[in-house]
């Protein structure tokens, strides 16, 4: 009988940060990277700046698997870590996810995507045509889809997308629910 292989195990850590204390959060976190390195089976981490005008933070700390992981979460070596970052940390969220697809949770079903970005896309483009359709109305076809393209693209996809996807988060993926999230502590 085949033993059934084992997945990594992702634990996405979410973290608001105070501004003036960057360089010290910055160092604080690769401590932390260095000292989850020194656990058996750690994979690997990295932390994901937060897009401008935010202070949240992503960092992913990757073991071989659920066991691995949780020596580090359970460790005194990684409380006394956490401890030191109590005055960096505004506030923490913890999620833990297995797979190599699981990096930033599950993806939500193609038709809650669509739903997702119909409702989203329809009142923005409204909104654009409402504003410039008049004046682009003259050009050409060709010309007044690049236009519109070429403007609504971006905001989709920088603004408006992100957006929708944070307040639709527990919609699109529910919580996960891992027996590691008892102990986890951001």
């Amino acid at each position: 009988m085949d033993a059934i292989p084992l997945l990594p195990v992702t634990l996405l850590i979410t973290r608001r940060i105070d501004a003036t204390r960057y360089a010290d959060f910055v160092a604080w976190t690769e401590r932390g990277e260095r000292l989850a390195g020194t656990f058996a089976g750690y994979l690997g981490a990295g932390v994901f700046a937060p897009p401008p005008g935010s202070d949240t933070y992503q960092i992913l700390f990757r073991f071989v698997d659920e066991v691995c992981l949780a020596r580090w979460v359970d460790s005194p070596q990684r409380r006394a870590w956490l401890a030191e970052g109590t005055a960096l940390v505004q506030q923490s969220q913890a999620h833990c996810a297995r797979g190599l697809d699981h990096w930033f949770g599950a993806t939500p079903p193609r038709w809650k995507q669509a739903v997702m970005i119909w409702l989203v896309f329809f009142p923005v483009s409204l909104g654009f045509n409402l504003l410039l359709g008049e004046m682009l109305g003259s050009l050409p076809v060709f010309w007044r889809v690049l236009l519109s393209t070429l403007a609504l693209t971006p905001a989709m996809v920088f603004v408006f997308i992100p957006l929708s996807s944070r307040l639709l988060h527990r919609w699109l993926q529910p919580p996960p629910s891992l027996p590691l999230e008892r102990s986890l502590g951001g």
